[in-house]
């Protein structure tokens, strides 16, 4: 099956889309990160029909266009991973959910800390929205292990970001 990527120039850095023939399987924020991904690859092309899509949807949600994506999304993970990124799909654009609230969802209600590992490796972070999820006590906390930086960048874009005590950001 044949890999493709492209590079979105985000307000948040570079952006790596990557797909399948018939899906987008993977997003990386981290430069290093989607390198390594390319290197292990030798087979991969730049650029698809479906990953200039996801780029065009990535630069209409930067530029307050869009609310949701409209891409076929393929995430690799466990059974349980998988659920919870469902979960995470039926939270609306500019609404947040503490990991609590999405045990709940999933019928583990002791599971908080289990949705937080599985959004840690969530392969398709801004399309499977992990970025609403944040703490019970209103805090970002574990956004991609320790990006919480990222986690505010994107939660600005949705105009869900409070502060001033008012929690989250």
């Amino acid at each position: 099956m044949q890999l493709a990527y492209e590079i979105y120039e985000s307000p948040m850095g570079p952006i790596c889309v990557i797909s399948d023939e018939e899906n987008i399987i993977k997003l990386h924020f981290e430069q290093d990160k989607w390198m390594n991904y390319l290197s292990k690859h030798e087979d991969i092309v730049h650029g698809s029909k479906l990953c200039s899509e996801a780029v065009k949807q990535l630069e209409e949600y930067f530029d307050k266009r869009r609310k949701s994506f409209d891409l076929p999304l393929k995430p690799e993970g466990t059974t349980f991973q998988k659920k919870v990124w469902e979960a995470l799909n039926t939270i609306p654009y500019g609404e947040l959910r503490s990991y609590s609230d999405i045990a709940n969802i999933i019928g583990n209600p002791k599971g908080r800390q289990a949705v937080g590992q599985a959004n840690k490796v969530n392969p398709l972070p801004i399309f499977i929205p992990c970025h609403r999820v944040i703490g019970k006590s209103g805090k970002l906390i574990g956004y991609a292990g320790s990006r919480t930086d990222l986690q505010k960048q994107l939660l600005e874009v949705e105009g869900c970001c409070k502060n001033e005590e008012g929690s989250n950001c």
